[in-house]
């Protein structure tokens, strides 16, 4: 019976509690078996027995750590409640792989600290696999239960009709001949004597190649070590009975695997007389089982190994003995999403079709293995003493067999691919930890252009994990109020009086101390956490400008704020403005916003609108960074801003004397475009009081930098001296 798959990627996770995903989930289940079922229950009440079952296969899928013992206990209890016909296996195994991830997986449970997709699916198989052994085990067990009590009653049976009556014999050549367990009785010699039809068919209905035959010549390369030592113990009446899984060979060779149980069987003295042999076929069950086990370890798209089953052979070599070496190969197809958007999921799947195979062909020698840990991401395992150059070699003939164009859907693709490498001794390093460091340094090769492979590399490791961690914390870091904001003064140079103040933001980590924009700006941008950051800085900045106005008799120090590309194209940026004025009193003109050049490099009137909105109100723009973005001067004219921030980079050049002839001419050029469009110019980075005279002289109009003061605490502003250009101690 085979239950229609439905997946997330199909359906919606199911709405409501637990409780009633479980007993959605038991009602789907109960209809897919209850047909099949031997039971004296409704099937209302059949469902209801299901509750407790699928409560535990719940559990088990969120359970940490994962135990797949859970799948056999469930399985034995199918079997306790008459669900042992096969179909009820079959119909079970699909309502699991179709549903118990939909309804109780991401998005479906309501487990804190849920796991990913990939591993919901590898637990989900593992389980089915236990439910099958389970069920195998329990209705095993009782057919043996059953065959044992049939197989004594025979024995009985002949015993009897030895000692007394015909009719006796009769009845029991009837139990030993119709028995559906094969039933074989030897001489303690090994040599057999009697046979039933079922164990004759189970190899092969020839009577020759069974009766008259030791069971010494049935050994088998995969008898387990104790079968032979039991069976020694057993015939010298050392034990009473043993039970073993045991294979034998047919006459044309197949392979006949049995549940073995054998008994010794005394006379009415005691003294041991016969061997009774109960053989159960498991042949079946047991491809069964290797059918799960395949489908649970391999990639169902590629058939290569999947990441269960790559965890187990790198976590193998990672326990290899002392002075074996790994290198594992980990790689990502650059631009894969495109071929997915451009030509469909199936254009894609068969693209990755075409990779694996092209992937195998490349991973050919000892103790090299390829994976596939799901999209598009696959792994190479090489092992042995020099793999530091294997992994190499590796990398080079994957990078090479991706270089030939893939032809689909009537085009030829190029496919590239990023690869990072891990290599080193075993026992030093868990298997979560080198595929971390291995995704780690793919990403480094992606970052360095893609289509090459790199090492990794311990330090580069610890500055990803930092910046994740960083990245992690962030959202928390502001719910706390971990930020603070330092200000460094803004000084007239005509005179050296204070204009105003930049709001430079700082985060004050609980681990790693205070830290600058460069070390968390970036990844605020790109998990979009620097709007609502940059937020707070405008609240906060311009809230101390309007403190200040209050402290110092009503004097109007302006304040700087920086604005980042991602809060242009927000569309709340001109309403937050307009509110944080509005509700701390503090006028337009006091207040403004500075855009870095390159933000507005080719910036079409869309996103020059909110700007030309602010400059309208009154807010002042300022061009940041002013001469590294590489923008045609022309754009000037349109841009709506009213000051020049000259990046440091222009006057480095004149912090000795004499100047730098090239920076003098450029900062005079540019000091002169901007007051013939009448921007006023401030200069960044002024450390020394030649480059200060310096631009003064040549028109600069406003000024920050280590010279006059470095950013500080807001009640220190006023330390700045307000008559002349003297560094103060702020």
């Amino acid at each position: 019976m085979r239950v229609p798959a439905q997946t997330a990627r199909g359906a919606d996770a199911p709405q409501g509690g637990l409780e009633d995903r479980i007993g959605r989930f038991a009602t789907i289940w109960g209809r897919a078996i209850f047909p099949v079922t031997a039971t004296s229950l409704t099937r209302a009440e059949f469902e209801q027995h299901l509750v407790p079952l699928t409560r535990a296969l719940v559990d088990a899928l969120c359970a940490r750590p994962f135990e797949a013992a859970a799948g056999q206990r469930v399985g034995s209890e199918l079997v306790a409640v008459h669900c042992t016909d096969p179909e009820a296996l079959a119909g079970t195994l699909g309502v699991v792989e179709s549903y118990l991830v939909l309804y109780c997986g991401p998005g479906g449970s309501d487990t804190e600290g849920a796991l990913d997709t990939e591993e919901y699916r590898s637990r989900c198989a593992r389980l089915q696999h236990g439910i099958a052994a389970g069920f195998a085990r329990a209705l095993r067990e009782r057919t043996l239960k059953e065959q044992e009590a049939i197989a004594r009653s025979a024995l009985t049976a002949r015993i009897d009709a030895q000692q007394a009556l015909h009719a006796s014999e009769a009845r029991f050549r009837a139990v030993f001949e119709g028995a559906a367990v094969g039933i074989g009785i030897a001489d303690l010699e090994g040599n057999v004597l009697e046979i039933n039809d079922a164990l004759l068919q189970m190899f092969g209905g020839m009577d020759g190649h069974v009766r008259g035959r030791n069971v010494s010549e049935w050994s088998h390369p995969e008898d387990t070590p104790h079968v032979w030592r039991m069976y020694g113990e057993l015939v010298r009446g050392e034990r009473d009975s043993y039970r073993v899984e045991k294979p034998y060979y047919r006459h044309d060779g197949t392979v006949l695997w049995t549940n073995l149980t054998v008994s010794l069987l005394r006379d009415a003295e005691g003294v041991p007389q016969y061997q009774l042999a109960l053989m159960e076929d498991t042949t079946e069950r047991r491809l069964l089982n290797l059918r799960l086990r395949y489908e649970a370890t391999h990639d169902a798209l590629t058939g290569l190994p999947n990441r269960t089953l790559f965890f187990e052979r790198l976590e193998k070599a990672l326990s290899g003995p002392g002075g074996t070496r790994f290198g594992l190969c980990y790689l990502d197809l650059d631009g894969f999403k495109a071929v997915n958007d451009s030509l469909g999921h199936s254009a894609g799947d068969r693209l990755l079709v075409e990779v694996a195979d092209r992937l195998q062909s490349c991973a050919t020698g000892p103790g090299e293995v390829v994976a596939r840990l799901g999209g598009d991401e696959f792994v190479a395992l090489t092992t042995g003493p020099d793999t530091e150059e294997k992994s190499t070699e590796l990398a080079v003939r994957i990078l090479s067999a991706l270089s030939v164009p893939i032809r689909l859907e009537g085009r030829e693709l190029t496919v590239r691919g990023s690869i990072g490498i891990v290599e080193g001794p075993a026992r030093e390093r868990t298997a979560a930890e080198v595929l971390r460091s291995a995704d780690i340094t793919m990403y480094r090769a992606k970052a360095a252009g893609g289509n090459r492979f790199e090492f990794a590399d311990a330090e580069a490791d610890a500055r990803a994990i930092t910046r994740h961690g960083l990245t992690n914390a962030l959202p928390a870091a502001l719910e706390r109020g971990e930020f603070f904001i330092e200000y460094q003064p803004l000084v007239h140079m005509h005179d050296g009086s204070v204009h105003g103040a930049e709001a430079l933001v700082r985060w004050s980590h609980p681990q790693h101390g205070v830290l600058g924009p460069d070390r968390f700006i970036p990844l605020a941008e790109r998990t979009g956490l620097i709007v609502p950051l940059g937020r707070w800085v405008l609240e906060e900045s311009v809230r101390q400008a309007r403190n200040w106005q209050h402290q110092h008799g009503g004097s109007r120090l302006r304040i700087n704020v920086n604005l980042s590309p991602t809060q242009l194209h927000h569309p709340g940026l001109v309403a937050d403005t307009v509110r944080v004025l509005e509700s701390s009193g503090l006028a337009p003109g006091t207040l403004c916003l500075e855009v870095t050049e390159s933000a507005l490099i080719g910036a079409d009137d869309e996103l020059l609108e909110p700007l030309r909105r602010l400059a309208a109100l009154g807010v002042d723009i300022a061009l940041d960074d002013f001469g590294t973005g590489y923008s045609n001067l022309a754009n000037l004219r349109r841009l709506p801003v009213s000051v020049l921030k000259l990046d440091r980079s222009f006057t480095k050049g004149m912090q000795q004397q004499p100047a730098n002839p090239v920076d003098v001419k450029i900062v005079e050029g540019i000091v002169a475009l901007a007051h013939s469009l009448e921007l006023a110019v401030t200069v960044e980075g002024v450390e020394t009081g030649a480059q200060a005279a310096q631009l003064r002289a040549l028109g600069c109009d406003t000024a920050q930098g280590w010279y006059y003061a470095r950013p500080g605490a807001p009640d220190r502003i006023h330390t700045l001296s307000l008559s002349d250009a003297v560094p103060s101690v702020f």
